[in-house]
């Protein structure tokens, strides 16, 4: 673990490394593009070659979906309890999501023209969901659940196979409970190519959403245009703002909990209690003997994880801002006042009894959130963005001729005659 203090000499260079800004080397962009063309030229089979190539699993001939069996055998055979946790999770972010949606409206303008917005699902969208060390059942729920209360009637998921060629039967379970109509088992910047170009077996889709390693977040980013996205989520990243009201132990657990992800995973802690940070650096080690994922949690807290202690928590909040991070936890005497001065964060846990992990499975908001400073332009997962939107404009004769000076002054101004005509014909007509 990094510690960082405002008393260091170097602390002005440390402090500027929180203004992150995602952007991805020239080097992946140029292998994520390469990827892309190989799936738009080889299709099914280009699947198959890079999927043995990368995840070492032999892919079947014929059509690469899965039979829609196969997740239902995957609900059944689960024990009670899990599917009982895949319900629970599953209706709270329906919930939420239902509340979210964005509803059909109208109204009459200055001079009383109908106007108003409708907006309609998406036909057919992607859902990316991660695979790699462990079957992200959650990322499933926090997808697929929104497309389908949003009532998108064709719900395409892509998602790593293990080395035998299956998908995980409790997140085939998932993605049952959830709502997908298609399953396909494949990974990566190949994935997201093939959902977004199309190949033998996958049809197109209009959007693709869901979070991915950076090869993922990257083959999103150069299909733009050929598809809508969602946003950018990359690696999973925690930041801990709190005062001397903090609980170390629960502090330690989220860094933890966070590290858990290996890789890219970042956790960072800030506060302006030097007890506090000290208490919160002997939790970290004291937790960490007792926890499985040791491979993946070592790496995370030499590189990935700092703790931070500023002067006050005024500057800890100028700090937050500038990181963006995708899971705040904000710990504070005086939460209210310093809740509304947090601009970028993805997702905010307020208290000492609110979890990241709660969010990640089951609270009802998707954890499906910008990483890597993105939040400073995207906002998290929403289930209005898997409906599009239409704009609606109806004029009779009196609304078109009260139109008509305020059209003609901007037809005038533009030098565009022939708009000025199109509204004023209308009016001679009427007369």
């Amino acid at each position: 673990m990094k510690i960082l203090r405002h008393t260091d000499a170097n602390w002005s260079q440390s402090a500027a490394t929180f203004q992150r800004q995602a952007q991805p080397s020239a080097s992946l962009s140029e292998q994520v593009g390469a990827l892309i063309e190989t799936v738009k030229k080889g299709g099914d089979q280009a699947l198959r070659d890079l999927t043995l190539k990368f995840d070492a699993a032999t892919l079947p001939e014929g059509n690469l979906r899965l039979p829609a069996q196969a997740l239902e055998q995957a609900w059944q055979s689960l024990e009670p309890a899990m599917r009982e946790a895949l319900s629970a999770s599953a209706r709270n972010v329906q919930d939420f999501a239902r509340r979210s949606l964005r509803r059909d409206w109208s109204a009459q303008n200055e001079q009383g023209a109908l106007v108003g917005e409708i907006f309609q699902p998406f036909e057919r969208v992607g859902c990316y969901v991660p695979g790699g060390s462990a079957p992200l059942i959650s990322t499933a729920i926090m997808t697929v659940t929104l497309a389908a209360a949003a009532g998108v009637p064709q719900i395409v998921v892509c998602t790593p196979c293990g080395r035998d060629g299956q998908i995980h039967p409790a997140l085939l379970a998932a993605l049952r409970i959830a709502g997908a109509t298609e399953v396909y088992p494949i990974g990566g910047a190949q994935a997201i190519a093939a959902m977004a170009y199309g190949t033998q077996s996958i049809a197109p889709v209009a959007k693709i959403v869901g979070p991915g390693n950076r090869f993922v977040v990257e083959a999103k980013r150069q299909c733009i245009g050929a598809v809508s996205i969602d946003l950018l989520p990359g690696p999973s990243e925690v930041l801990i703002l709190a005062d001397r009201t903090g609980n170390p132990a629960f502090i330690a657990a989220d860094i933890l909990a966070q590290a858990e992800h290996g890789k890219d995973s970042q956790a960072g802690f800030i506060t302006d209690d030097e007890a506090l940070l000290l208490e919160v650096e002997r939790e970290v080690q004291r937790q960490i003997v007792s926890l499985s994922r040791q491979e993946q949690l070592r790496p995370v807290l030499d590189q990935g994880v700092f703790l931070a202690l500023v002067p006050n928590l005024r500057e800890g909040i100028g700090l937050v801002n500038a990181y963006a991070p995708e899971h705040l936890v904000l710990i504070a005497e005086k939460e209210a006042e310093i809740l509304p001065q947090i601009r970028t964060a993805g997702a905010i846990f307020l208290g000492n009894h609110s979890p990241v992990a709660v969010g990640d499975f089951l609270a009802g908001p998707s954890h499906t959130l910008p990483t890597g400073g993105a939040g400073k332009s995207f906002p998290g997962l929403t289930v209005d963005m898997f409906q599009r939107r239409t704009s609606i404009i109806r004029l009779d004769a009196e609304s078109c001729a009260k139109s008509l000076p305020i059209a003609h002054a901007f037809a005038a101004a533009e030098g565009l005659d022939a708009h000025g005509r199109s509204v004023a014909i209308r009016c001679e007509s009427a007369t």
